[in-house]
């Protein structure tokens, strides 16, 4: 069973930074599309940032010049290093990839557990 590994959350201050981390755990064969999403309280989940294999990377408005999204080596883990954090952007961030099992089969989309990100003012 695949299922998407999150770390890296926590409590930080405003102005301060914190990196996540995503990983597949079980057999797969290819990831395509990695993406965090986030979810306030009493807010509807939104995209933060996506990244495809080539590296092509896209960002919501209220993150860009902040966060930075990005892909290890083996292009099948997935980080957002969030720099000059807000106390807005407190919420769960979520993991989200297109993940292949094996060669020939369809992608499907796949979440994480969820991690919790608080920034204090």
């Amino acid at each position: 069973q695949v299922q998407l590994v999150e770390s890296g959350g926590g409590l930080v201050q405003a102005g301060g930074s914190l990196r996540l981390s995503c990983a597949p755990s079980g057999s797969i064969f290819s990831v395509n599309v990695m993406a965090w999403y986030r979810q306030a309280p009493g807010k509807q989940r939104e995209l933060v940032a996506t990244i495809n294999r080539g590296g092509g990377t896209n960002y919501a408005d209220s993150v860009k010049g902040r966060f930075t999204i990005s892909r290890g080596n083996a292009k099948n883990t997935v980080c957002l290093q969030m720099n000059s954090l807000k106390p807005e952007d407190t919420a769960v961030y979520y993991c989200n990839a297109q993940i292949q099992k094996t060669m020939g089969s369809n992608y499907h989309t796949y979440w994480g557990q969820g991690t919790q990100v608080t920034v204090s003012s």
